[in-house]
């Protein structure tokens, strides 16, 4: 059992383990410690013989809004040791970035490789890094008022797990990566995004005992199961769009553009800069009120 104070807090009951990010003073954004604790959970999970399934949601009114491009205490690990050498002002290392990332990668993707059903839980944002995240997951459960999608394809960022085109397909892909549009839940459930719309009183309930309805199948054929799904989509490519995503995600985030953005923070604030960046699709925060 998981302290309150926790960033991700662990549960098992009755034949399941619920995952919950636990910063909702923050939407639940994404750090070091949150995505090393999902990670950890999800190996719990697996480990754990009372477990048949897994749910993974947010705590409060969000699942999460991405990475914290706000954070300044605590930073990412950096899984590639090499020796430092002196470097000039402004310099980007592609391999050290591409380890950077490739570690959330790998994280992310533990969700994926799990032998157990992880269903993932929408609610009020899943925005851009939170996106790498929930569609590796094997189900998705949405609130009818909430929204997904990847504002960063706008700037600053390209998907890492790049689950997008696998779970939509080539023209639903385009449309919403070429623009970052954010996809309401009717659109979500149209395109086959999510596999249940819920209103959103009734969402944990509904996730919870779809999850437990995992119970009455054997653990070995589930875990055959979901290995034979995933085996066609490793087959399509999945591994190699994954590992270019990465190394783009890092390109996107070093482009003359991308530093001028990011310096616009001090000049305009945070919050100023994400309004100018979705007004022009009235999206996000900057969708128009009823």
């Amino acid at each position: 059992m998981s302290n309150a104070t926790d960033v991700v807090l662990y549960e098992e009951r009755e034949g399941i383990a619920i995952i919950a990010i636990n910063r909702p003073e923050k939407k639940n954004t994404l750090t070091e410690s949150v995505v090393a604790g999902i990670a950890d959970g999800i190996d719990k999970a697996t480990r754990s013989k009372a477990v048949s399934a897994i749910v993974l949601r947010g705590v409060g009114d969000t699942f999460t809004a991405g990475y914290d491009l706000t954070q300044t205490g605590e930073s990412f690990d950096q899984p590639f040791g090499a020796p430092d050498i002196e470097t000039r002002e402004g310099a980007w290392d592609p391999v050290r970035d591409y380890y950077f990332m490739g570690n959330n990668v790998r994280r992310f993707m533990s969700i994926w490789e799990c032998p157990k059903p992880v269903l993932g839980e929408v609610k009020g944002w899943a925005i851009g890094g939170a996106t790498d995240l929930v569609l590796c997951c094997d189900l998705l459960f949405m609130a009818s008022d909430a929204h997904i999608g990847y504002a960063p394809s706008r700037i600053y960022g390209t998907p890492t797990t790049m689950m997008w085109v696998y779970r939509l397909g080539l023209e639903h892909a385009k449309q919403f990566l070429l623009t970052g549009r954010a996809i309401d839940a009717d659109t979500a459930y149209r395109i086959g995004l999510v596999s249940q719309v819920v209103e959103p009183s009734m969402l944990a309930s509904a996730i919870e005992t779809e999850a437990k309805r995992f119970t009455n199948i054997p653990a070995n054929q589930l875990a055959l199961n979901k290995l034979l799904i995933n085996q066609t989509f490793e087959n399509m490519g999945l591994r190699t769009s994954q590992m270019l995503g990465t190394f783009f995600d890092g390109m996107t985030r070093h482009t003359e553009e991308a530093y001028q953005w990011v310096e616009s923070f001090q000049e305009k604030g945070f919050r100023q800069v994400i309004r100018e960046r979705d007004k022009p699709w009235q999206d996000y925060g900057e969708k128009p009120k009823d």
